[in-house]
């Protein structure tokens, strides 16, 4: 078989273009830690429940401020992944720009 007679190849496919890394990042373990804070919750208060005392305080506050942080951090993720690549907008072409 010679070169002419062989099947084209199919073009390469280029990959898309890698997702940010960071943001990604941010808002996975963001999540994560929303969750344990939310479960934490849930068993800091069902002990209330049955009659038992206070727990430490570092139990509360490790309670207390799971939750906040990790929607804090995906959030943040969020709003990094919604930027565009670049951090700018082009400015626009000159028929769209005002006069003057």
């Amino acid at each position: 078989m010679t070169t002419r007679d062989a099947p084209a190849r199919p073009a390469p496919r280029h990959r898309a273009a890698r997702p940010r890394r960071i943001p990604d990042l941010l808002v996975r373990v963001g999540g994560v830690l929303f969750a344990i804070g939310v479960v934490s919750i849930a068993a800091e208060f069902v002990p209330f429940l049955f009659g038992h005392g206070n727990r430490p305080l570092w139990i509360g506050l490790l309670t207390e401020l799971l939750s906040p942080i990790g929607l804090g951090l995906a959030l943040v993720g969020l709003v990094l992944n919604a930027r565009p690549p670049g951090g700018r907008r082009p400015p626009p072409p000159p028929w769209e720009r005002p006069a003057g």
